[in-house]
């Protein structure tokens, strides 16, 4: 309708998965190189989350795309099913022959066992010819436990070198929460690789409407610019579905209105329309008359032409800016402050194990709508600064610790990294509107994490934890000497040395007393580090095994209180 308006070919923010339209942001790439890496992880569990609307099934599209001919795929998209009937769809997914149900008693139906018969079969005559073996199940969160739980026997299928089968789940945010719960802890445990695929950040969203622009044959008419591509991403939070419901509606808001250009003011009133929400300020929607009826009828009369049928879609509220509390007074890296209350009215702070030893509190206690959480992760990082009694200056606290060899780390780990790195960080949480809200994690025990919520601590069961935890973890930590990024093969200097003078530590063999070179036997003792952490083994000393040897080789750094 407004495509040859705007001097464009097709619509650009259709809904529907067009592979020219195609956009991988740097988090889609890293979720499709965590599906590459399970692939070929030998078998065991892949797990990928994300929010309604994320790109899952786009990262999964591109995987499919991407995957080895010398792999069976069996893809499963409505995950609805019985045990039985789950059997039947991997065996058909798979073409795989079952027995004759005619040649059968009439009262000796198939059975369970003839199907995992049938798939083992399957399985070790494909493995002996080199071919491995996939099961993708999308909506995953819609399994029930006991179909997770055979699903988990699927996987004991193997040979003495490998498991047979590996298994990628792919599912909304309680996926992750499921897994979390005591019942299915040996399942979670069968997981080797898991990502969490977040939104777009703003600077990828503005990336994002223009890839879709210029695909869709954009030609010199910019319809968005700066300012309105990121109250865009303002509203949408980044998830692509959304940007592509509200692009178009402002779109269409524009033409009705003859203009070429969209407004900040065109945007807010389809937000309103696309999401069926009054979300925005009241005096920004009082005498606001729908856009269907703008432009002097020219939208109305379009709509009973083309026919257009709106697109439903839940709505979440945009972040809101809240002054976060002022930081609690310094405290040893191995205590806990007390909660806002006690620190008040006395300097002294409470205990580390008063708030371990309360009882675990719901979701909506730990993020009640009207609390006030801190909502800036500078305000965290500053927080969390004071727990490594680190001086700050004013400005970007990561540039200010660099200076004293201290780096920031950010990324999404699963709960058993969390364990190993032992140490206190930043928790990114989200509450019912899907805002995320900053806590600093200070103790952890088998069943429950303490957290400190804007100066209140917390104790939390894990599954509560991970109702409303996604994975994503910031702390610092102290840097080899010289080091600037990753360390493998080939390299040199100071870094390396140091790298090597603690391996040698760890495994007990005499120091090196000369320069080294990242060369083969080093690497080698790098794997075999990882190896018995349960890290990927790939030889290259990031972040996460440099702080694993920190911990292992006692340099200061502050640790989780009641940790195991």
């Amino acid at each position: 309708m407004y495509a040859k308006f705007f001097g464009l070919k097709h619509q650009p923010f259709s809904i529907a998965p067009d592979p020219r339209y195609l956009f991988m942001s740097e988090r889609h790439r890293e979720a499709l190189a965590h599906l590459r890496y399970g692939a070929n992880g030998g078998g065991g569990f892949v797990l990928l989350t994300g929010a309604i609307g994320a790109g899952k099934t786009t990262v999964c599209r591109c995987f499919l795309d991407q995957v080895s001919k010398r792999c069976n795929v069996a893809y499963i998209f409505n995950p609805k099913l019985s045990v039985t009937e789950l059997l039947t769809s991997v065996c058909e997914e798979f073409h795989i022959p079952l027995p004759d149900p005619v040649t059968r008693p009439a009262q000796a139906p198939l059975t369970n066992k003839d199907y995992i018969d049938a798939l083992n079969e399957f399985l070790l005559r494909t493995h002996a010819v080199g071919l491995n073996n996939i099961l993708i199940i999308d909506e995953a969160q819609s399994l029930s436990p006991d179909v997770l739980e055979q699903l988990r026997l699927l996987t004991n299928l193997e040979t003495n070198e490998r498991k047979l089968l590996q298994i990628i789940l792919i599912g909304q945010p309680e996926l992750r929460g499921m897994l979390a719960q005591p019942e299915l802890e040996q399942l979670a445990q069968r997981v080797i690789a898991r990502f969490h695929l977040e939104a777009l950040s703003e600077r990828e969203t503005s990336n994002y409407i223009r890839h879709r622009l210029q695909v869709a044959g954009q030609s010199d008419v910019r319809p968005f610019d700066r300012k309105v591509r990121r109250r865009i991403h303002q509203l949408t939070h980044g998830v692509p579905r959304r940007i592509n419901l509200l692009c178009d509606r402002a779109l269409l808001g524009a033409y009705a209105q003859g203009r070429n250009k969209v407004t900040i003011e065109i945007v807010d009133k389809a937000a309103v329309e696309v999401f069926f929400k009054e979300e925005l300020p009241l005096q920004q929607r009082r005498g606001f008359a729908p856009l269907v009826w703008g432009g002097g009828g020219l939208l109305a009369g379009a709509l009973l032409v083309g026919g257009i049928a709106w697109a439903v879609q839940a709505w979440h509220r945009p972040v809101a800016t809240v002054k976060a509390a002022a930081p609690a007074t310094s405290a040893s890296a191995q205590g806990l402050p007390g909660s806002a209350a006690s620190s008040a009215s006395s300097p002294t702070a409470t205990p580390p194990n008063a708030a371990a030893a309360s009882s675990p509190v719901p979701v909506a206690a730990v993020l009640p709508p009207a609390a006030t959480p801190l909502r800036s992760e500078e305000q965290a990082w500053r927080t969390l600064a004071e727990w490594w009694k680190l001086p700050l200056a004013a400005g970007d606290a990561c540039d200010a610790v660099a200076r004293l060899q201290v780096l920031c780390f950010r990324n999404t780990v699963s709960m058993a990294v969390l364990r190993q790195l032992g140490r206190p960080g930043i928790l990114t949480l989200y509450d019912q509107n899907d805002r995320p809200a900053y806590a600093l994690l200070t103790g952890l025990t088998e069943t429950a994490a303490t957290v400190r919520l804007n100066g209140v601590v917390q104790n939390l069961s894990l599954p509560t934890l991970a109702r409303t935890w996604r994975g994503e973890f910031a702390t610092f930590w102290r840097a080899p000497p010289g080091y600037s990024r990753k360390l493998s093969t080939g390299d040199s200097g100071l870094a390396v040395d140091w790298l090597a003078v603690r391996l040698a530590s760890v495994s007990g063999q005499p120091l090196p007393n000369a320069p080294q070179t990242f060369d083969a036997a080093l690497t080698a003792r790098v794997q075999a580090f990882q190896k018995a952490r349960g890290l990927r083994d790939d030889g290259v000393a990031g972040a996460v095994t440099l702080m694993l040897l920190n911990r292992a080789t006692g340099v200061d750094e502050p640790r989780l209180t009641n940790g195991s």
